[in-house]
């Protein structure tokens, strides 16, 4: 039985438990299994789930979706009209911005890469340290904070007040209830719950395609689960844990350690990004500082920082060139080619 010490420290290492226990199944004679059963017990792991989940307090409708995704499109939401939350997580960048680190208020540059809000539904807690517990929570942060968007709650809701369109919008989506700060990010955040990844190769492989990813793939799936040690944090369909580790990157960013402080393994310890269309989200790691792919496994690898705080699960894979590049191919089946998304008319 955990002593309270060690249950609140595996909470704040693993809000999320949705270990997935894959690694080494594909390789492990004592199952009993065939290679192609022992292929599709791992692959069934990743299957994709029936729903999208939403709180009982916010249920998607489509009145909710309409005002959210105007609301997120709108620069009228933020404190100088220029920025919305489209700018940071832009659809034609895979819902993030493709910079190393996220442009806020007057151009200045925050401390942090933007993530890609792909099906961020799934995603709590919310942002790299897990500050936010819930999407609602997230949709208020950049909104109110004065280095991104900076617009106080109380300006928001009178800005959204003065609108026709939207005070029309609210009354469908929210009926008898006030705009405030909070329907205003409810609306956004159900929208942002209907930002989903297409099926990827390696959705219809799942599926009982065989054909639908290359040999090079199928080899760099195996790594993924075995040698390359991948798995013990990007797990499920997502490939995230929605965990918190410490990775090995030089940087002065406590992380997890800002929210919880005091506790050695949270040290420098961020969320584990989805790798879902992860050729699309370039450049990588929470601070951006990793240009390709391919330099992201060469850190895996060996590149990291030893410390006190580094994962325990981290150790020098000695990947080979070919490895390599089955990993590569492997990463690549998993972005889908996704319907273009619509800017909407934004009300008046």
């Amino acid at each position: 039985m955990m002593n309270t010490r060690s249950s609140a420290l595996a909470v704040l290492l693993m809000p999320v438990i949705a270990v997935v226990m894959v690694q080494g199944a594909l390789a492990d004679p004592a199952n009993g299994q065939s290679g192609s059963a022992k292929l599709q017990a791992a692959l069934a792991d990743y299957r994709r789930p029936a729903k999208v989940p939403a709180p009982k307090s916010n249920p998607v409708t489509a009145d909710k979706v309409a005002l959210g995704q105007a609301l997120f499109f709108d620069p009228r939401m933020s404190g100088s009209g220029a920025l919305s939350c489209a700018s940071c997580h832009n659809p034609g960048l895979a819902w993030a911005d493709g910079l190393p680190k996220g442009l806020g208020h007057l151009g200045g540059r925050l401390g942090r890469h933007t993530p890609t809000i792909l099906n961020v539904a799934f995603g709590e807690p919310y942002f790299w340290d897990g500050r936010a517990t819930t999407l609602e929570d997230q949709a208020k942060g950049p909104l109110v904070s004065s280095a991104e968007m900076n617009m106080p709650a109380a300006d928001a809701v009178e800005r959204v007040q003065s609108i026709p369109g939207y005070v029309r919008m609210f009354s469908q989506a929210y009926p008898g209830q006030p705009i405030t700060i909070d329907t205003i990010a409810a609306a956004i955040a159900t929208f942002e719950r209907t930002v989903l990844s297409g099926t990827a190769p390696f959705d219809r492989w799942v599926n009982g395609d065989d054909a639908a990813v290359s040999d090079a793939a199928k080899a760099g799936f195996e790594l993924f689960n075995g040698k390359a040690n991948c798995s013990v944090c990007h797990v499920g369909w997502r490939f995230s844990d929605d965990g918190f580790h410490d990775i090995g990157l030089s940087s002065a960013d406590p992380g997890r350690a800002h929210i919880a402080p005091g506790i050695v393994q949270l040290q420098q310890a961020f969320k584990t990004p989805t790798l879902r269309n992860v050729t699309q989200h370039g450049p990588y790691m929470h601070d951006g500082s990793l240009a390709t792919l391919a330099a992201v496994i060469d850190h895996y690898d060996a590149a990291f920082v030893r410390r006190p705080s580094l994962d325990t699960q981290m150790h020098p894979l000695n990947l080979n060139a070919e490895e390599k590049s089955e990993l590569l191919a492997f990463l690549d089946s998993l972005t889908s080619v996704d319907t273009p998304v619509t800017v909407p008319v934004l009300p008046h």
